[in-house]
């Protein structure tokens, strides 16, 4: 990967440590920093029959697991674990040192939003993890539903009376003692999100190819919220694939130094 914005004399390969320094967190965060990251094709589909998956690159799988290194937890919507059939996040011994040496905890708990709790025991989200996941969800989800979590392993947090809205997510998040807030969708929590007003970042990756079709877009919400986004930087692959990463200026504001 290569940086195509900035200095053009200085645009060398870049190494993991680069890359660390390129999507570090803001430094001394007194709040959760939430950070958004999606795949898109050029024309715009977030997903092809369904997964985001067939759209992925090996430069977008190593930002993917790059920002999961740096997150002290992952959020992700019902529907895309059922989609993806999400497990736990994967680990190594490299991984777990670096992670420990940076005061993070060894592996990133996966968090699950779902206001009805409806999430069968077979995912893989229950199944295949090394630590059990979080699930968020309402006071109106059916009480079977939520004992059905929980026997299956997860940790069920009550954090909205109906619905889950950006504030009383990020609420939670900061009742838990996280900052550093990575969500990977998907669209209809991360519209929800934007039309809150509470996301502070965009990681997309625009893979190199046409999708057609009739996938949705990485962001959907019953109205429409502007929110104005700033580039932070452009990186390239060698087989086309564009990363970016956008920050919200006014997140910036008390924040560290937003790097």
């Amino acid at each position: 990967m290569r940086r195509l914005d900035g200095d053009p004399t200085a645009a060398h390969p870049l190494d993991d440590a680069a890359l660390r320094n390129l999507y570090a967190y803001p430094d001394n965060l007194t709040r959760p920093w939430l950070r958004i990251n999606f795949v898109s094709s050029l024309d715009g589909a977030a997903a092809v029959e369904g997964r985001s998956g067939a759209l992925g690159s090996p430069a977008d799988k190593k930002v993917f697991g790059l920002l999961r290194e740096l997150a002290d937890v992952i959020l992700v919507g019902a529907g895309t674990v059922r989609a993806e059939n999400y497990g736990g996040a994967r680990t190594s011994e490299a991984l777990r040192s670096r992670r420990e040496a940076a005061g993070l905890s060894p592996i990133p708990p996966v968090v699950v939003v779902t206001a009805s709790c409806d999430l069968h025991p077979d995912l893989r989200l229950f199944t295949d993890t090394t630590i059990p996941p979080v699930v968020f969800t309402s006071a109106r989800a059916p009480e079977a539903a939520r004992r059905a979590v929980e026997a299956a392993g997860a940790d069920v947090r009550v954090v909205a009376q109906e619905e889950i809205d950006g504030p009383s997510l990020l609420t939670a998040v900061a009742e838990a003692g996280w900052r550093r807030v990575l969500c990977e969708g998907g669209p209809n929590l991360f519209g929800r999100l934007v039309e809150d007003g509470v996301v502070d970042e965009l990681c997309l990756t625009w893979a190199p190819v046409l999708a057609a079709g009739n996938a949705g877009r990485i962001a959907r919400s019953p109205g429409s919220a502007l929110t104005p986004m700033r580039r932070a930087h452009l990186l390239c692959d060698d087989d086309g694939t564009l990363l970016t990463r956008w920050v919200r200026p006014t997140a910036l504001e008390g924040d560290g130094d937003g790097r």
